[in-house]
């Protein structure tokens, strides 16, 4: 799949998909909503608007608030991939929110999830 598919997906679906995911390892949509915070800095209220309307994946990546300066510490692979080799800006921070879920469903503290 181009990214350009990945890109225009509905934000909605792939948040339905790492919310399934991790609630089948025991953790909670709630988990999922604060490390997509953290990364974007969306609020509460803000990540509840884009999941009632459409919004492109890209998008919800392109018009985050404040990237959260402490996501370049996060490392590992994804599909294959070392995130951090990524060279495609925002590739990298779609496959950032995925090591992240990732990371949640194996079971790894907020705190470590969270690089505090």
């Amino acid at each position: 799949m181009g990214n350009e598919k990945i890109y225009q997906m509905d934000f909605s679906k792939i948040y339905n998909l790492l919310v399934s995911k991790v609630e089948k390892k025991g953790r909670t949509r709630n988990e999922v909503d604060e490390v997509i915070k953290w990364l974007t800095g969306y609020s509460q209220p803000d990540l509840e608007a884009m999941l009632e309307s459409p919004t492109a994946y890209g998008d919800f990546f392109k018009n985050a608030p404040n990237l959260n300066e402490n996501r370049k510490l996060i490392k590992g692979v994804v599909c294959g991939i070392r995130v951090e080799d990524i060279e495609e800006p925002l590739m990298q921070e779609i496959r950032y929110l995925d090591k992240l879920v990732d990371e949640l469903a194996k079971g790894k503290s907020m705190d470590k999830i969270l690089r505090k």
